[in-house]
């Protein structure tokens, strides 16, 4: 069966470019001796009140060469991302003393700070990922986890922070132009 063709919209003489400010494939796992150049230095926070938890998924992130903040209570992370040079991702518990992973979702979606979450648990229901969604998480992980999942969720989470710096970039620029033209 023949099915007719239109041909493709020609663009304008001004063609849109949008650059890939993040990898396309997870990176391999860092050579030994490769140090801190192996993979860019993005600071992301841990908050996980288990120990023995908090040292495999901070030890893992450091060896993929991330810059990690750790936390062990919610209280403790909280203040952590309220500092003027908080990270822009996220790794919370969901179960934490003091103040749980969605207690944190909520009060960051309040005061609109850019900030990527993912939530780890050992709730799988369908019920407790809306809930833990709702709350304002990006991401859901539950427990026990994949490590190389957890990295390419983390590599989804820089990838949506990074287009949302190049927006707010983008849109600062044309104001300034328009303010220009007034």
């Amino acid at each position: 069966m023949n099915t007719p063709t239109t041909p493709l919209p020609t663009m304008s003489e001004e063609v849109l470019t949008f650059p890939r400010p993040w990898p396309l494939t997870l990176p391999p796992e860092p050579r030994p001796g490769a140090g801190k150049a192996a993979v860019p230095q993005t600071r992301i926070l841990v908050a996980e009140d288990d120990a023995v938890s908090r040292e495999l998924i901070c030890t893992r992130l450091e060896k993929w060469g991330y810059e990690v903040i750790v936390t062990e209570n919610g209280i403790d992370a909280i203040m952590a991302l309220r500092k003027k040079d908080a990270p822009s991702l996220a790794v919370l518990d969901w179960m934490m003393p003091g103040m749980d992973g969605l207690e944190i979702c909520r009060r960051i979606r309040e005061v609109d700070r850019l900030l990527y979450i993912i939530v780890l648990t050992a709730r799988g229901s369908k019920a407790n990922l809306l809930e833990c969604l709702r709350a304002g998480a990006d991401d859901y992980l539950v427990k026990p986890f994949d490590k190389d999942e957890l990295h390419a969720r983390i590599l989804v989470g820089l990838r949506v922070m990074a287009l949302q710096g190049a927006l707010a970039q983008r849109i600062k620029k044309l104001e300034e132009g328009a303010g220009r033209d007034s």
